[in-house]
């Protein structure tokens, strides 16, 4: 009895050690930052009594987001990201006017390569995923015309450099800097047509070059 007792404490003793010795696989963040954008084209629409717009712009805002990482070996990361940001759509042209308030949501599938040996301190990193971006309808009335984007969800992708620093094992905070062209509407370019299935509104859509600078906590498990 004793020597089993003996046997099975050596056991969990191993396990204990094992498990100590193991690098954390799992990261979960949360992350915080700033969204820079720039526009898309308005092809000069003309709004009566206001003037000719030749661009939407969303203006650069606030952003935040939470993400989750699973380290497949030392180096290669695979994961979700979410983030969002409330901003503010604007008419450019013969003057700025407030189009209306919109928040965009991107979700991305994410690769990740992680430079240096798993117990580093300081790990750079790149980031690439693939994903979708949508946000809801926005519809404001500018001067005596009703203008408006619908709701929509269009595939999208993500491009990062960062930094991530560990002063524990289970704790770090990290820094990033990472591109979204992100989708803000669709124009329509002509008539596609089978002999099959009829006739169809061919459209060509539209990104926005948003960065986002943004720094977080990180918590591995």
């Amino acid at each position: 009895m004793i020597r089993k007792v003996a046997v099975m404490f050596a056991l969990c003793l191993i396990a204990a050690s094992a498990a100590q010795a193991q690098d954390p696989r799992v990261e979960i963040s949360g992350t915080a930052g700033w969204t820079f954008s720039d526009g898309v084209g308005g092809n000069g629409v003309l709004v009566p009594g206001v003037g000719t717009f030749d661009s939407i712009d969303p203006k650069d805002a606030f952003s935040w987001g939470v993400r989750l990482g699973i380290n497949l070996s030392p180096n290669v990361e695979l994961g979700f990201l979410y983030d969002a940001q409330s901003t503010n759509l604007q008419l450019e042209g013969t003057k700025s006017v407030e189009f209306g308030d919109v928040t965009i949501r991107n979700y991305h599938g994410y690769f990740a390569y992680n430079f240096g040996d798993s117990d580093a301190t300081v790990r750079p990193y790149v980031l690439g995923g693939v994903g979708a971006t949508q946000y809801g309808s926005v519809s404001v009335n500018v001067g005596d015309t009703q203008r408006g984007i619908d709701s929509s969800t269009k595939i999208s992708s993500t491009w990062a450099l960062g930094l991530k620093a560990f002063p524990s094992p289970k704790f770090g905070i990290r820094l990033e800097g990472r591109w979204t062209p992100t989708y803000i509407k669709s124009d329509a370019t002509g008539w596609w047509c089978d002999p099959y299935w009829g006739c169809y509104v061919t459209s060509n859509a539209q990104y926005s070059n948003q960065f986002e600078l943004s720094g977080g906590i990180i918590v591995r498990f």
